[in-house]
């Protein structure tokens, strides 16, 4: 429409003036139409970054990047030195130099729409914590992710959802910060500052409450070579005397390859040829630098003699008021008056606009504006953005809690899920197989750090893979989990023992042994577990010869053995006794009663009878204990069990049962599973069923033959998975004895660590190094734990994994399975109250006499 108007108007001027008249008024015309046409297309630009911007936006991924706080060996015992603190935020210099070598976006599109090779770091305080996010293009996250982790292998890098600390009444203010001089010109950098500048940036973050939110952005993307041109002539004529820096310094940005850079150049440089030839005139061939001229000098050469960086740099605070909000903002704009070189370079400038929307939009599309460029290099952007430091003290930072390692390369694709490892946001399910489990497992972690979640995830796999299942639960919640998960097609293999179930009580005797090997190895076990349960101090030689014995006697009889609670009418009742030892074949038991108790006096007798009740009459008095260790025939048969892969659940919560009560049940419990264990002799061995074994809290159910069991009872199929909470708890301080946890630590196949305490730490750091130290299994995440796993006998290196969520649960199905359980093997309990008083003779006065036990229930 406008070319015909044009067209038109020329044509009707032609027919009516002159040749020259009419040429000048095309010449006029043409013009308009060129600029017309330059306006329109600039216009067009405009409209287009506009709306290009969000596009790019949208193409964007946020990454949230965390590393440790840990210190390195040699700083632990001193200060760290300002060279130190240097040397470590160098790194990051390096990760800005490979993003300054990126060749920069040209051609005509690029000029149109804007450049979309921009990369945003940032340092953001919000709910809380201040995290450090770098927001990147997707076609250049797989590049910037391997610098990061190039120069900080430990770093963890997450994508996350881009965060948000704006609320719909939030007060909201922000600003750039410029150049006052030629970019140029150059800032303070970390090599100057006598402290971690990063603290400076994160302090007045750290004052934010919890509740209010702020921001500091910088926007790069490499600078045109263009810059460094500029920058050397500038260097030149002020060599040469022919540049007025003081007379032009009012530059506020105009960074390379911007649509001002003319102009900047031509500020910094002069206002025109004439004036450059009149300087040229003016100054002498002889003239000489001053000290100050040179220092800067050298520092201008110094910053073009690294790679150049166009950036923005924007500040945002969101509080509940416009007072608050400045307040804050001004702090965070003040933090950077320590960069400015007043006397040898540049210092920054704050740009507050009265209308703050297009600065916020740009804010949150990360937008680069071309008006507001000034020109970093990598050293200068390296001073006030990099990753915190292990001697940065800002509270609130979000450091990354513990280290992180990528899974073995030959990780099983087949056997036992028990979690995924997380590495570099590449998720690895991490299994374990059928032979590396015989060599058992061992899992250690404070109360809360997801053990329990561990073992519910691995017993119920194992239930629905059909394998032969025993879980000892001194708590009670574990069973109830793994219960309310048991598929319907095995619910007839449950076997539960629950002591504080009285009304159907289930037998288990400890005195029971299919043969006559058997007879020693529960007599020791039995000893061992007095031992365990009174201590050394407590259980002499004498009581130890004579259980010894009364137990032999008792166990004559193989299908019809005694019990416990039948010991004290052994030295109280000699007919009783007499019928025993008529059983009897051993002829050392049979002089114990016929040579040495014939002849002591009733007196050692009563004492005697006195010393043994105090042991045992704890438990022979105690109702439900007595109902439970006085049937002579346990509910369920342990070999049969492990042969047929029953599922066997013991639930010996304390709060229920008695922590004496349940360490004697359990102690007897595990004795009996070893034991049944090594009669697997009797079949080949590729005849014997894997069974595994889970027991929490192990340390109170294991005697000093653990190390027997974990050596020996892997050849018999019996594979060990123990928890507990601390390595305290394994060994003796008062005697300085750590068999036990040596003899774990030495004979367990795979380890996981969930999170310790410090002196565990120093122990496990040993079997974790040099992968992970004690820092890091200090400070290992809730639900996440360190493992040391065997692959093919062999142990591979130490990994992060992360457990499964727990599974959902259903109770009503769980009571079904309790109620089926407790009819198939539990006892009335008046029928079993008769039985055992009938034969222990524990409600006869005459038969204990003054001995009777009176201790409260345990």
């Amino acid at each position: 429409m406008f070319l015909q108007l044009t067209l038109t108007t020329q044509a009707n001027y032609a027919s009516s003036g002159t040749s020259t008249e009419v040429l000048i008024f095309s010449l006029i015309i043409g013009i308009a139409s060129i600029l017309a046409g330059v306006g329109s297309l600039f216009i067009l630009r405009s409209v287009l970054k506009q709306k290009f911007r969000k596009h790019v936006s949208l193409n964007m991924k946020t990454l949230l990047v965390r590393i440790p706080k840990e210190k390195a060996e040699k700083d632990k015992q001193e200060e760290v030195s300002i060279d130190g603190i240097r040397q470590d935020i160098a790194v990051a210099e390096t990760l800005f130099a490979t993003i300054g070598g990126l060749r920069a976006q040209r051609g005509f599109m690029t000029w149109l729409r804007g450049r979309t090779d921009h990369i945003s770091f940032e340092m953001v305080m919000n709910k809380g914590l201040i995290s450090f996010y770098i927001v990147v293009p997707n076609k250049l996250q797989q590049f910037l992710t391997q610098q990061i982790l190039a120069q900080y292998p430990n770093a963890q890098i997450d994508e996350t959802e881009d965060y948000n600390f704006f609320k719909k009444d939030s007060s909201i203010i922000g600003a750039y910060l410029v150049f006052k001089k030629h970019f140029s010109h150059t800032l303070k950098t970390y090599k100057e500052l006598e402290s971690d500048p990063l603290s400076g940036l994160t302090n007045p973050l750290s004052k934010l409450a919890k509740e209010e939110g702020a921001a500091i952005q910088f926007v790069i993307r490499s600078s045109k070579k263009k810059w460094r041109s500029q920058t050397s002539m500038i260097s030149k004529k002020m060599q040469k005397g022919r540049y007025k820096g003081q007379k032009h310094a009012g530059l506020m940005g105009g960074g390379a390859g911007s649509s001002s850079a003319g102009n900047a150049l031509g500020q910094a440089l002069g206002t025109g040829q004439k004036d450059q030839q009149q300087q040229m005139q003016s100054t002498p061939d002889s003239f000489r630098m001053n000290a100050t001229e040179e220092e800067i000098v050298k520092r201008i050469e110094a910053k073009s003699s690294k790679a150049g960086l166009d950036v923005n740099i924007r500040i945002v605070v969101a509080t509940d008021n416009d007072t608050t909000a400045r307040q804050h903002l001004d702090s965070l704009l003040n933090a950077f008056s320590q960069f400015n070189n007043y006397q040898y370079g540049n210092s920054f400038s704050a740009l507050a606009p009265r209308g703050q929307g297009h600065l916020i939009e740009d804010f949150i599309y990360r937008a680069f504006h071309d008006n507001k460029t000034i020109i970093l290099n990598t050293e200068e952007i390296t001073s006030m953005w990099h990753l915190p430091l292990p001697s940065t003290e800002t509270p609130n930072i979000n450091w990354l809690s513990a280290r992180k390692a990528p899974p073995p390369s030959n990780m099983p694709e087949e056997g036992l899920l028990l979690g995924k490892a997380l590495y570099r946001n590449e998720k690895t399910p991490v299994r374990i197989k059928r032979g590396d489990r015989r060599r058992h497992m061992y899992i250690i972690g404070k109360s809360g750090s997801g053990k329990s979640v561990y073992m519910e995830n691995m017993i119920i796999q194992d239930v629905k893979n059909g394998e032969g299942v025993c879980v000892l639960d001194p708590h009670g919640d574990l069973v109830m989990h793994v219960l309310a998960n048991i598929p319907e097609e095995r619910k007839d293999d449950v076997i539960i023992f629950n002591p504080s179930d009285m009304d159907r009580p289930v037998g288990l005797n400890m005195l029971e042994a299919k043969t006559e090997d058997q007879k020693d190895f529960v007599v020791q076990e039995m000893i061992s577990i007095f031992y365990k349960l009174f201590g050394a101090e407590m259980i002499g030689p004498i009581f130890e010869h004579q259980m010894r014995n009364v137990m032999l006697t008792l166990m004559a009889d193989i299908k019809e053995p005694g019990t416990i609670a039948e010991i004290p009418r052994m030295f109280s009742d000699d007919a009783f006794a007499q019928g025993w030892v008529k059983k009897v074949k051993d002829p050392v038991v049979r002089a114990f009663w016929e040579k040495e108790m014939a002849k002591t006096s009733d007196f050692h007798k009563s004492e005697t009878l006195g010393y043994l009740i105090s042991k045992v009459g704890r438990f022979v008095g105690n109702e439900m204990m007595r109902n439970i260790i006085g049937q002579n025939k346990s509910g369920f048969d342990f070999r049969e069990i492990m042969d047929k892969k029953k599922i066997l659940l013991i639930n010996l919560a304390k709060g229920t049962t008695g922590e004496v009560n349940a360490k004697l049940l359990g102690l007897i419990i595990v004795a009996k599973l070893q034991m049944a264990a090594l009669g697997r002799a009797d079949i080949s061995e590729d005849k014997r069923h894997d069974f595994y074994l889970y027991i929490d809290e192990f340390q109170n159910f294991i005697t000093d033959s653990i190390s027997t069991i974990l050596s020996e009872a892997r050849k018999y199929r019996l594979n060990l998975i123990m928890a507990h909470q601390y390595m305290g708890q394994l060994s003796d301080s008062t005697k300085g004895d750590s068999s036990v946890r040596d003899a774990v630590l030495g004979n367990a196949g795979t380890m996981c660590a969930f999170r310790i305490g410090p002196d565990d730490s120093e122990i496990l750091a040993k079997e974790f190094a040099p992968v992970f130290n004690a820092y890091d299994l200090i400070n290992v995440e809730k639900f996440t734990a360190y493992v040391k796993l065997l692959i093919d006998n062999t142990a591979a290196k130490p990994f992060n994994m992360a457990t499964e969520p727990p599974l959902p649960e259903n109770e009503e199905y769980a009571k079904s399975i309790i109620k089926l359980s407790r009819i198939k093997y539990g006892r009335d309990r008046k029928i079993v109250a008769e039985e055992v008083m009938d034969r222990s003779a524990l409600g006869v006065s005459d038969t204990l006499g003054e001995a009777q036990p009176t201790e409260p229930t345990t």
